[in-house]
């Protein structure tokens, strides 16, 4: 399995859910942080997305724009300033019964139609994801010949299939997401102009066959031998260009990895604390409690019982 595939798996991005958003007039709505991946597709009309009051979206119909982090934001009808009653939606996801909401000023107005999705995601396997990418994808519909022909089937395959009651519905718009974000992803891999950082790492011909390695196999002995050996490098020459392109050795890389494996093994009750230790690749259960503490600031007998123990690590 290749790096990227295996970090998507890692984060466990599922559970997607989605509202069909009619709002008309004037209208604002709020979403607030929840450790989801958040996707707006744009059916009819036009909003903005306003992040902070530097980061204003102008979103257009046929647009595709991606919130990484799921940050709080709020959307409105237009960019003035105007006094409305905001619409919270943060909530309404999870109620099936609300699957499509109207709301705003005016009824006799155009309404614009908005697919709103989120994917619940682990927010410590995410963070190197999350931290590389932008605060938002934006994939417009302006220009169609230079719209991805991914995003034109998928946008059409994903409202089909959120209107009808089918068996397996869920588990398709699991899938159908997946897609749609890798496939931002990647679109957004292929434009970075500077090669010095993680997510250029994933497609990079010889440290991506060592990333994806760390990933598949953490409980591996790796060395920064072994794992030039998986690139065809030489020992020097593998360990410069790793830190030179990812900002840290390979060895400190895998530490990293490892301990955000462990930390979701502890908070998914997936064995004791040995038993993870040994499955994350260390050999001693003391080692592991150390490095562990150093990482999150608690045992990792205090983690597995602290209530939100996913925000308390170091970047």
């Amino acid at each position: 399995m290749d790096a990227l595939s295996k970090i998507f798996e890692d984060i466990h991005l599922n559970q997607s859910e989605y509202l069909y958003l009619k709002p008309y007039g004037e209208w604002a709505f709020r979403y607030t942080e929840q450790s989801t991946m958040m996707a707006y597709a744009v059916l009819q009309g036009q909003f903005t997305i306003c992040l902070d009051a530097k980061q204003i979206i102008v979103a257009e119909v046929g647009d595709l724009i991606l919130l990484p982090s799921g940050p709080s934001h709020e959307c409105r009808s237009s960019t003035t300033d105007q006094l409305l009653e905001v619409f919270d939606i943060s909530d309404l996801f999870a109620q099936n019964q609300h699957k499509e909401v109207s709301f705003g000023s005016d009824a006799t107005q155009q309404k614009t139609v908005i697919l709103a999705l989120h994917a619940h995601m682990d927010p410590i396997m995410a963070r190197p994801l999350v931290q590389a990418l932008p605060a938002f994808i934006h994939l417009q519909h302006k220009d169609l010949s230079t719209v991805p022909e991914w995003l034109q089937i998928g946008l059409q395959f994903l409202a089909l299939e959120v209107q009808r009651i089918r068996p397996g519905r869920d588990k398709i718009l699991d899938h159908l997401v997946s897609i749609l974000l890798i496939e931002c992803v990647r679109d957004y891999i292929d434009a970075l102009q500077d090669s010095n950082n993680w997510l250029s790492a994933l497609s990079h011909p010889e440290l991506s066959n060592a990333l994806a390695k760390i990933h598949a196999e953490p409980a591996q002995p790796w060395t920064v031998e072994s794992l030039a050996e998986q690139c065809c490098m030489s020992r020097s020459k593998f360990a410069t260009l790793f830190s030179q392109i990812l900002g840290t050795s390979p060895l400190a890389y895998l530490q990293q990895h490892r301990l955000r494996l462990a930390a979701q093994y502890l908070r998914n009750g997936q064995g004791t604390i040995q038993q993870i230790a040994h499955r994350v690749g260390y050999n001693s259960e003391t080692a592991f409690s150390q490095s562990f503490k150093r990482q999150y600031q608690m045992s990792p007998s205090q983690y597995r019982n602290h209530p939100h123990p996913s925000y308390n690590a170091r970047p």
